[in-house]
């Protein structure tokens, strides 16, 4: 299936020193290859972003973000769709911000409070000088902000890209590596060879992490952990819970209420016995 390519807002001012622009990605859509004479922070408030540029492709998530530099060309999309946000910072008030290089942060949620209320209040009159601070305090929480290595790495070739969009979209497909190098008619050596090359990290270890990732993605739209299991493709609730603490050293209801805790907010889930 084909992806459309997605036009931005044109009402969207430079920076000053920053601007926030939000807009809904459908799925399949893209925004396509362009650079801006400014910094950039890719976000997205909920569902994934894929994120190109020319050192790689990557997938985030509702916790991660990209820091783009400027004049850095790139081309963002969603997969399944997602509430983009695009946080604008000119050059001068991007000083001591992360770094010079593409790279993927963490986003907290200070920060993610803070770009919701940027993009709330954007176009208003700063009568008091509210806006100003909330400004300041998004560039306090990016100088902050820590590089992170949990996102999804994405292959540029047409094959090997069509594989990870099946995967990621159908966690629960079955097809292992002998089946889809059939189906790219390549051999199976040749499918690990390239992958490893593309993505830095086997099929095998892709896969998990992007599971790991969609749990991630569902747990926090509300699905319950029984109902993740099944949509992820494990056998039963146990084993996703098992392979969950295993990646990252805690059951899925434990990390979901240490998430809510730090939002502030609740969110029901299953039993994990299910």
């Amino acid at each position: 299936m084909s992806w459309t390519p997605v036009t931005a807002p044109s009402h969207a001012a430079p920076p000053c020193p920053l601007t926030v622009r939000a807009q809904f990605v459908p799925a399949r859509h893209y925004f396509p290859d362009h650079a801006h004479d400014w910094n950039q922070l890719v976000y997205a408030v909920s569902g994934a972003l894929t994120v190109n540029s020319e050192s790689g492709s990557v997938v985030i998530s509702p916790e991660q973000a990209v820091w783009l530099p400027t004049g850095l060309k790139h081309r963002v999309g969603s997969l399944l769709g997602a509430e983009f946000r695009s946080l604008w910072i000119e050059e001068d008030a991007g000083q001591g911000l992360p770094c010079v290089h593409p790279a993927v942060y963490g986003v907290s949620p200070l920060l993610k409070a803070l770009i919701i209320e940027a993009t709330a209040i954007a176009g208003s009159a700063d009568v008091d000088g509210y806006a100003g601070r909330i400004t300041h305090l998004i560039l306090d929480q990016l100088r902050r902000a820590r590089p992170l290595s949990a996102a999804v790495p994405w292959p540029r070739e047409a094959g090997l890209a069509a594989l990870c969009e099946a995967l990621y979209a159908d966690p629960a497909d079955p097809r292992g590596a002998e089946a889809w190098s059939e189906a790219l008619g390549i051999s199976e050596r040749t499918l690990a060879r390239r992958f490893v090359a593309e993505t830095g990290m086997s099929l095998r270890s892709w896969r998990r992490r992007m599971r790991l990732f969609r749990a991630i993605e569902l747990l926090a739209g509300g699905l319950g952990v029984t109902r993740t299991a099944m949509e992820l493709g494990y056998g039963s609730t146990s084993a996703f819970v098992y392979a969950f603490r295993l990646e990252l050293g805690c059951s899925p209801q434990a990390y979901m209420r240490g998430r809510d805790e730090l939002d502030g907010s609740r969110m029901p889930v299953e039993p994990e016995d299910g």
